[in-house]
């Protein structure tokens, strides 16, 4: 594994376009006028056919994985299709920044669903920042309720969608113990938009007839947020510190409320701003003490 200077600074610079790549997937999403479930099954299966030409470098790969490894990862595809329609959901309901400064809360419930299935020790910092992360998230939602119930329904949709999400991870986590990065993403992308088409399906939502603004859109979150952001961290966990792969949480709901605010004219209220950093403090604080790689 490469430790000089010269590496390092390539894989920061790769990091710092991964936060900025993730940060305009609500950009994106609030571009389409399009149901939330198709965008996202889009998103996935155009990621997918990106992918594609790589696919037969490993098919012995696929080849050996068991039966309990399709399982799981059946589990997190859906897993991560139930985040994109939640949090995909919420956008249309509430802010960018009160969207996005939730979801920051994945790691919060990804540690206290390691401690309460597996005993992971939780110390007095990492609780402190759960609580400051909680108050911020409470604020949040009782400043969005005063502006209208849509607005914290929103709020709560995003915080499901974090806790979807957080699953997900988790699987994903155990399940790249024995696969490969390509193997793994290419596999559940596929799975949770087959999820979402399944859905589609039941729903009656339309899968042609849109305009090419709308294709545009879908081809743009498959390649910026999911091939450039998602995709990409992935990667850098080989060569990166976790704690400071996870640390991209807290880049994208700074820089996508500052695109919102170009891009779509919403305004930070104090109470959004206020809360906003108290979460992020929070978080901040519980990644900085919970993982000492």
């Amino acid at each position: 594994m490469p430790t000089d200077r010269k590496s390092a600074g390539t894989y920061e610079l790769l990091f710092v376009i991964g936060i900025i790549a993730i940060s305009f997937s609500s950009i994106f999403v609030r571009w389409s006028s399009a149901d939330v479930a198709v965008i996202a099954m889009y998103r996935l299966y155009l990621t997918n056919l990106l992918m594609l030409p790589f696919v037969w470098r490993y098919r012995r790969e696929w080849m050996r994985l068991r039966l309990r490894q399709w399982g799981l990862l059946v589990a997190s595809g859906v897993m991560l299709a139930l985040h994109f329609l939640l949090w995909m959901a919420s956008l249309r309901l509430t802010t960018v920044a009160s969207s996005t400064v939730i979801l920051t809360l994945e790691p919060v419930f990804v540690m206290l669903a390691s401690f309460v299935l597996f005993r992971t020790l939780v110390n007095r910092m990492m609780l402190i920042g759960i609580g400051i992360a909680m108050v911020g998230s409470i604020i949040i939602g009782s400043s969005d309720f005063a502006l209208s119930g849509d607005a914290l329904t929103g709020d709560v949709l995003s915080m499901l969608g974090a806790l979807a999400v957080a699953i997900h991870m988790m699987l994903g986590k155990h399940l790249r113990k024995d696969m490969s990065a390509f193997v793994y993403n290419f596999s559940v992308f596929f799975l949770a938009a087959t999820s979402l088409a399944a859905y589609n399906v039941v729903r009656g939502n339309p899968f042609f007839g849109y305009e090419p603004k709308e294709w545009g859109v879908f081809l743009l979150l498959a390649i910026v947020p999911t091939l450039f952001g998602h995709y990409l961290f992935n990667w850098l966990l080989k060569f990166m510190n976790t704690a400071a792969v996870s640390m991209s949480v807290l880049g994208e709901p700074v820089i996508s409320s500052v695109l919102a605010w170009i891009l779509l004219g919403e305004a930070l209220t104090g109470y959004q701003l206020g809360a906003g950093m108290l979460i992020l403090f929070g978080v901040w604080l519980f990644i900085r003490h919970g993982d000492k790689e």
